[in-house]
């Protein structure tokens, strides 16, 4: 996929740069003085009349963010715009800029307005100082929870005590007041591929008594179990050849069988058939060593379609799937019924947009 070029994704990289890479306009300092004083050509001049500030300059107007407050006012008004590709576009400019821009991530958490989006931005980008801070994230005493993304960026990590956090934290479900925290936990489940995963999320299940969650579980387990199968046959071998492949090996519990190369091409239906599941790479943004790629996927099948934000990484020459971050999802109008006059509807033999992936908070 070829990197981000069009102008949204550019202005986005100044706005970003502009608000939270430093600079001397940012800090409210006048700009330095010229040490030579100039000459006026007449001794008694006159100093010119002092010019009313324009509408909305004055200190009194409530509206004005504080002077050094821009950045952070800027930021929030750009990911509470009405429009979500004015944040998307945000996120995706921090992405691109990479691991340089963790500092300053670091202080954005710091400010109620941006917390969630450097949160997010750091679980994103990933690395050893960026995960440092989400973890520090698990005492934060704001209302704002967002150790969620703490738990969603732990699913690249294979060792066997971060499994053990994350499947702590699901069999806490049911004391735990936020649900997202959980939701945030098993979404980094749904991409490992231990062999004993499936059975430990069983087990987990099976002392829980929140239904949501408990199905949200089953779903998890069904499609790790589908994609241990798929890696271990011929046609996985290659799951990790390209993103569209790995993103593949993501769904694969969901979308319909590969043909073989050999087969014919089944001949032409007469009858209606539903839409089979199926997904599309709207879009992708490289990190700057271009071993890691910010993807934006829709899944869809014949009931519902959902946006996903996935994080890939390149290991040993095989891009893999390390975090998953579902958005919006749209439910399909139903179809009519069908009439004598024209065939039968067969149901669907997928369930609506079951990937894996219970529903995650939206950044």
């Amino acid at each position: 996929m070829e990197f981000l070029t069009d102008l949204k994704y550019l202005t986005a990289a100044l706005v970003l740069a502009a608000a939270l890479l430093p600079c001397s306009f940012a800090s409210g300092r006048p700009p330095a003085q010229s040490a030579q004083p100039q000459k006026t050509r007449q001794a008694d001049a006159k100093a010119p009349a002092p010019v009313s500030p324009p509408p909305g300059d004055s200190p009194a107007d409530a509206d004005a963010p504080p002077p050094g407050d821009w950045a952070p006012e800027l930021l929030d008004g750009i990911l509470s715009a009405e429009n979500p590709a004015a944040g998307e576009s945000l996120y995706d400019a921090a992405f691109a800029v990479g691991p340089s821009l963790v500092p300053q991530l670091q202080a954005a958490l710091k400010d109620d307005r941006t917390a969630e989006f450097a949160a997010q931005a750091l679980a994103f980008t990933g690395g050893e100082k960026a995960e440092q801070i989400l973890q520090s994230l698990i005492s934060d005493p704001r209302d704002l929870d967002l150790r969620r993304f703490y738990l969603g960026s732990l699913g690249e990590y294979p060792a066997a005590d971060v499994e053990r956090l994350l499947l702590n934290a699901v069999a806490k479900s049911d004391a735990e007041p936020d649900r997202t925290v959980v939701e945030a936990a098993i979404w980094a489940l749904t991409v490992r591929s231990e062999p004993d995963l499936p059975a430990e999320i069983k087990r987990a299940e099976a002392g829980i008594q929140d239904v949501a969650i408990r199905e949200e579980l089953d779903n998890a387990r069904q499609v790790i179990e589908a994609r241990l199968a798929y890696l271990a046959s011929p046609a996985g071998q290659n799951a990790g050849g390209s993103l569209d492949r790995a993103v593949r090996a993501y769904f694969i519990g969901a979308l319909p069988k590969e043909p073989a190369p050999s087969a014919r091409p089944a001949a032409p239906s007469t009858r209606h058939e539903p839409p089979v599941a199926s997904f599309t790479l709207k879009r992708t943004v490289f990190s700057p060593d271009q071993t890691r790629v910010l993807a934006h996927a829709t899944f869809e099948d014949s009931e519902a379609s959902a946006d996903y934000d996935m994080v890939l990484q390149k290991q040993l020459g095989d891009w893999k799937v390390v975090s998953v971050w579902r958005g919006l999802e749209t439910e399909k109008p139903e179809q009519p019924a069908a009439s004598p006059s024209t065939p039968e509807r067969r149901g669907s033999t997928h369930s609506s947009v079951k990937t894996g992936s219970p529903k995650q908070p939206t950044h």
